[in-house]
């Protein structure tokens, strides 16, 4: 194991025994679905923190901190790349409307870090292996453990290395709290 993989497995490991006897957590699974012919699955860590501050308009925001890990396939058959991340991302979230049998719906947004295996990557040189992970996304709340998530994700070095052509995923994902 290299020691890109061995970071990535105890940051993953580490993470839920700090928080598991304060805080409420969960997890998540994502799909990834990029640009050509790039997937992905996405696997979270979420220490929840609860509603945090009131603001008018806004309503009560949730913030709360996720740790990803995300293996990446670019290419068809025989012929594919493969690379390794790791993220680290604060994400605020509030909801702002009810659907169906009054379920939240949730705006959700944040901007975190991530370390990437791999610079050279589905065709292009992204500049650097550090990287920074945005996104925005709708969020539902089928039950108070159950959740399914829609969301735009992009990763790129915002201009700390001239090279920067960035990465677009759609993302769904089913979360899970306990």
């Amino acid at each position: 194991m290299n020691k890109f993989a061995a970071f990535a497995v105890a940051l993953c490991l580490y993470f839920p025994f700090v928080q598991a006897a304060s805080f409420n957590q969960g997890i998540a699974i994502d799909y990834l679905d990029g640009e050509s012919n790039l997937t992905g699955i996405r696997l979270a860590y979420r220490p929840y923190y609860g509603q945090v501050t009131q603001i008018e308009y806004l309503g009560g925001l949730d913030i709360y901190w996720e740790m990803s890990v995300n293996f990446w396939e670019y290419g068809q058959d025989n012929r594919h790349e493969t690379n390794l991340a790791v993220a680290l991302s604060p994400v605020i979230s509030s909801t702002f409307t009810t659907v169906g049998d009054n379920l939240p719906l949730k705006w959700e947004l944040g901007i975190g870090i991530s370390l990437v295996d791999n610079t050279r990557f589905a065709g292009k040189d992204i500049g650097s292996h550090y990287q920074f992970e945005d996104r925005l996304g709708l969020t539902l709340l089928l039950s108070q453990q159950e959740s399914v998530s829609v969301r735009y994700m992009h990763y790129s070095n915002g201009g700390l290395n001239s090279k920067n052509p960035g990465m677009d995923f759609l993302n769904l994902s089913y979360g899970y709290r306990f």
